[in-house]
């Protein structure tokens, strides 16, 4: 008698067969053809308190536990002095910044002032190797960037480029917050706190709140209307300060905005957002088409002071290569909004900040979840690389890492690390989600790779080495009475701080074209300002200097490139950041609102600055856990590898062999 059973398993495997999925070729490739690598900015994991991979096994995420079940991780140690442009350059180069050249954000060079960055170690120009968009472009592979600092001005010849970060092309339009010039002396004390990377643009403005006059189809107000001028980008805003509250006392409480002080804007009250308004913007007198939403993140009733936040479409037409994509991309998902709070920190002065800070932080995952959908599915890239700055800007701010460290001289107890950390873990899952929609929208050739360029560890002072130099009497400064801001006397200092861990030193003056000093008289003040930084302590007996590294020595102990950095080069105790600002009371200890850093520490003895290290994929052992962690510039020659690539000379970086199969 026929078994029916045996059968019916010939038919199907005939089937199966005949319509090729039966071959493990099909099934499961030997070799992948395509990758994602999704790296979010300053996303923390070590085995000791962001410990993600237990959080994964636990089921808090799901998509990472995915990762981890069907390919390798581990752990990756990032390079010296440990923040987003030198570690996005070691990734994405496979070399250390030795030979990739970016040492730090503002860099400086011979020949040029002291007083304006003159290397930006954002620029994709500034690199001296090619990065791995390039190798795998020439390779003949189609490549997609979003949000990649060191990516713009694009490289890309036939891929897409979406917004890079600080790389100095394109019209960026941060977001910013205006308050009436009246809180100005509440905020003096920040100094250059209000400016992108404390020089550039405007991140909060102070302007003039007086009567209202002049007004259409006006709200009635019980109390007398004001009236302020929001400028952003070209763009002018009116806002009416009104009461509407009708309770017999002065109880300002909404704002009406407009255009031209007859049509509506938006009404709002505290603690609401407006939706995005098309509007016009400008940027070196061109214009361009974009979206703004308002929020009031604070409205004072007694006096009508207020704290609006204008966040602008963080993508536009003039920040996109090719530019047709901006349009396609916001009309199908909707505003970018990329970049949460701003650097430095702007959403950190009020209570209310925190409720718009984690407001701006969903957005921004969602934003991007809809965003690696929608890039995989309408552009179909052989290379699809993503980052979100959001993990970065959370564990930096005021309001959570000083409530999880429990050594943390604002630690406040169970209940509010608790709290603290329930935030965390929803941005955590926020990342979690947008994995998983990039692993929903991939084939089974691709290579799936989780990283990031740093952790972030807790912030206990500032360290003012300026201030320092300031009493030795090296270097000179005036601050501006009315703002705050201070000015250095670049030709009557001697000595000079300047992020994120150099010394700069010239016995004769350090103004005009600066040239690196030698001989004597330079050698013995170097030997003294070594001295004087070792000596500092703060008022717990804690030494802030761990090492100080020549600029001759700096290639062997920190890997750093002779040529972009100071006379000295500093490593800092794990807790204390060194800081350029200058002040008035010359203070060199001091606290501060932000929370968290990761820049000057010796990222191989602070765990905290640890990185996940996930890949999936052809050719990718399933469930394996590294047993050490690797470096960053391990990762772009594995990768290379996996895609038989050939790996450029310059990559100083191993093949992980001990994740193939």
């Amino acid at each position: 008698m026929v078994n029916i059973k045996n059968v019916l398993s010939f038919v199907v495997v005939a089937l199966l067969v005949g319509s090729g999925f039966y071959f493990s070729s099909t099934l499961a490739p030997t070799k992948p053809e395509k990758v994602y690598w999704f790296i979010p900015d300053g996303l923390r994991a070590e085995p000791d308190m962001f410990t993600i991979f237990r959080w994964a096994e636990e089921g808090k995420l799901p998509n990472l536990k995915k990762m981890m079940n069907n390919g390798s991780y581990g752990y990756s140690i990032p390079d010296f002095p440990g923040h987003t442009p030198v570690n996005f350059a070691s990734l994405l180069t496979g070399a250390h910044p030795v030979v990739h050249g970016i040492s730090d954000g503002p860099m400086h060079v011979e020949g040029q002032p002291l007083a304006k960055p003159s290397a930006p170690g954002f620029s994709s120009a500034t690199k001296k190797v090619a990065p791995i968009w390039k190798v795998l472009e020439e390779s003949g592979k189609k490549v997609a960037l979003l949000s990649i600092p060191g990516s713009t001005p694009p490289e890309l010849e036939n891929g897409i480029t979406i917004r890079g970060r600080w790389g100095g092309w394109g019209a960026d339009t941060p977001a910013i917050n205006f308050e009436p010039i009246e809180k100005l002396s509440e905020r003096k004390e920040a100094g250059n706190a209000f400016k992108l990377f404390y020089l550039g643009q405007k991140l909060t403005e102070f302007i003039e709140k007086k009567d209202a006059s002049g007004w259409e189809n006006a709200p009635v107000s019980f109390s007398p209307a004001k009236e302020t001028r929001l400028l952003g980008y070209g763009l002018p805003i009116n806002a009416y300060i009104f009461d509407s509250s009708d309770d017999g006392v002065v109880n300002y409480d909404s704002i009406k905005f407009s255009l031209d002080k007859k049509s509506e804007l938006a009404v709002l009250k505290q603690g609401v957002w407006s939706d995005f308004k098309d509007v016009s913007l400008s940027w070196k007198e061109q214009q361009f088409d974009s979206q703004v939403r308002i929020k009031i993140i604070k409205l004072w009733p007694e006096n009508g002071n207020f704290r609006i936040r204008l966040f602008f479409n963080n993508m536009n037409k003039l920040i996109v290569k090719p530019e047709e994509v901006a349009n396609e991309i916001t009309g199908n998902i909707g505003p970018m909004v990329d970049f949460v709070d701003n650097w430095p920190a702007q959403l950190i002065y009020e209570e209310e900040d925190k409720v718009t800070f984690l407001e701006e932080a969903m957005d921004s995952l969602a934003w991007h979840k809809k965003a690696a959908g929608f890039i995989l599915n309408k552009y179909n890239p052989d290379v699809f690389i993503q980052d979100t700055y959001t993990p970065n800007q959370m564990l930096e701010s005021r309001w959570w890492h000083r409530y999880i460290d429990k050594n943390h001289p604002d630690y406040a107890g169970q209940e509010k690390e608790k709290e603290a950390w329930s935030d965390i873990l929803k941005m955590y899952q926020g990342i979690d989600a947008i994995l998983g929609e990039a692993m929903k929208n991939v084939d089974n050739k691709t290579l799936v790779v989780f990283s990031s360029d740093h952790g972030v560890i807790p912030l206990h002072k500032q360290v003012r080495l300026n201030n320092l130099f300031a009493q030795k009497g090296w270097l000179k400064f005036t601050v501006d009475e009315k703002t705050g801001e201070p000015a250095i006397d670049w030709n009557n200092s001697k000595v000079v701080y300047m992020k994120m861990a150099h010394v700069y030193i010239k016995p004769e003056g350090l103004g005009g074209n600066w040239t690196r000093g030698s001989g004597n008289e330079y050698e013995i003040l170097r030997d003294e300002v070594i001295k004087t930084i070792a000596e500092i302590e703060d008022d717990n007996g804690v030494k802030p200097l761990v090492h100080v590294a020549k600029w001759e020595d700096a290639p062997t102990y920190f890997e750093l490139p002779t040529d972009r950095i100071g006379d000295l080069v500093l490593e800092a105790e794990a807790g204390y950041q060194w800081q350029e600002e200058v002040t008035k009371d010359l203070e060199v200890f001091t606290k501060v609102l932000s929370s968290g850093y990761k820049q000057g520490v010796d990222s191989k003895k602070v765990k905290g600055m640890w990185t996940p290290f996930v890949i999936m994929g052809p050719g990718v052992k399933k469930g394996y856990q590294l047993t050490e962690p690797i470096s960053h510039v391990d990762q772009m020659p594995t990768i290379l590898h996996l895609l038989d690539v050939k790996i450029p000379d310059y990559v100083q970086g191993r093949v992980i062999e001990e994740i193939l199969k």
